[in-house]
């Protein structure tokens, strides 16, 4: 589809530090995301600016440092720590003669390297082609040429058109696949509230050891390594907890700075798990002197997907990497665990996450007697019985509907938010 340079894996990498607050990366996180692209670095040009200039986002004496640094390394391609305009791309690529990324780009080609499942294949072509979409008109120097020929003259559409309409197309038909993806884990979850089982779900900053984690706790043999996104498709495995039963874990993709929309909206259908979960295990890199800027950035991508309210247990990991740190349950003012300290690699704390988790899940129950009128009787009824929550139920002499249930917290805030109705006003003591 695209008329453009061939892309390779010796780059010059740029990294300019912003004093806007907003515009601020990490240099060392943009390394280990390169190395995680099986790209070498030639070069690590940086800089400082007040804001990013409108041509090539950076001012003109750099952009030339950066083309010359093409030249003397013989560099493929230039990669931006930093997201950067289709305009921008296209002058800095005129300049250098090579191909130029972005940070959204590097992280896209993560993703595709890593995605495994046909879900994942899918969610990731599908969040390659909407951010192609936005630079299609740079894929060609000849923006007019039309289909000629007898029979094929007049005006017909331009090449850019009929690439921009064959990616709508694509897109489409991605969109109906997932749909029917979206659907699959959508009865798996019905089928597991029918069941009472609780759904706990792993999220944190990639590299926090959530897949190192998951496989300690569920004995499975999902891949792990100490890399960016070793993580994409998600795994479900059944656990045993003390007094609770079964319960299912689900490891999710790390999260990044900055993690480009494209990618959010394409692995919604996977993040519906941590949407839907009942306790999210919030992993944390304690080793990692940033960890504090990862739990905020963490907390973003929650708020975007709307995670954001769902009960979550801090469990700091890789304490094998720090000294005077010991495996232990710290709790708020009413004794509820908070924050586990586990090692995932050596397994140390690891029978203090199975006893928070216990003592959350229990906490997490919520008991309510309602007395509902006739009118609001099938639909508020038909719910309780799809969850499996119903302990006890008759109906007095006026005809309301006297019922007990029982059933998580976040299940009933859940309720609440959905329903027309205000659940709260039918509750009796």
């Amino acid at each position: 589809m695209f008329d453009r340079y061939e892309s390779g894996e010796r780059a010059v990498l740029v990294h300019i530090n912003f004093t806007q607050e907003g515009e601020w990366e990490d240099l060392s996180e943009f390394e280990m995301l390169v190395s995680s692209a099986g790209v070498s670095s030639l070069q690590v040009i940086t800089g400082s600016r007040q804001s990013p200039h409108p041509k090539y986002f950076v001012g003109d004496g750099k952009a030339q440092e950066i083309a010359s640094a093409v030249t003397a390394n013989e560099a493929d391609i230039v990669i931006f720590n930093h997201a950067l305009s289709p305009a921008q791309e296209r002058n800095l690529e005129q300049l250098c003669q090579c191909r130029v990324i972005d940070r959204t780009g590097l992280i896209l080609d993560i993703f595709a390297q890593r995605a495994r499942t046909h879900e994942g294949n899918l969610q990731v072509e599908l969040a390659q082609l909407r951010h192609i979409s936005t630079r299609l008109i740079r894929g060609w120097t000849h923006l007019e040429r039309q289909k000629g020929g007898i029979g094929l003259r007049g005006p017909g559409e331009t090449q850019l058109e009929t690439d921009r309409r064959l990616l709508r197309d694509r897109i489409k038909a991605i969109l109906r696949r997932l749909e029917k993806v979206s659907k699959q884990r959508e009865q798996g979850r019905r089928s597991r509230n029918r069941k009472e089982i609780p759904t706990l779900s792993l999220v944190g900053y990639t590299n926090a050891g959530k897949s190192t984690l998951f496989n300690r706790i569920t004995e499975a043999d999902v891949y792990a390594a100490d890399q960016l996104f070793a993580t994409l498709d998600p795994t479900l495995r059944k656990i045993e907890l003390a007094d609770i039963g079964t319960a299912i874990l689900a490891d999710t993709v790390g999260f990044i700075r900055h993690l480009p929309h494209d990618l959010v909206a394409a692995f919604k259908a996977t993040l519906q798990e941590t949407q839907e979960a009942d306790i999210l295990l919030h992993v944390i890199d304690a080793s990692d002197d940033r960890f504090r800027e990862n739990i905020e950035a963490v907390n973003d991508v929650l708020a975007e997907i709307d995670a954001d309210e769902v009960p979550t247990l801090l469990v700091m990991n890789k304490i094998d990497s720090l000294e005077h740190q010991t495996p232990r349950i710290e709790r708020d003012d009413e004794g509820i665990p908070r924050t586990v300290w586990v090692s995932a690699m050596s397994g140390d704390g690891i029978d203090l996450l199975f006893e928070a988790l216990t003592e959350r899940l229990a906490s997490e129950m919520v008991e309510h007697h309602l007395q509902i009128p006739p009118e609001y009787q099938g639909r508020i009824r038909s719910l309780f019985f799809q969850m499996n929550c119903i302990k006890q139920e008759e109906y007095d002499p006026e005809g309301n509907l006297l019922i007990t249930v029982r059933m998580q917290k976040i299940d009933w805030s859940r309720l609440e938010k959905r329903e027309e109705a205000d659940l709260a006003d039918f509750i009796v003591t």
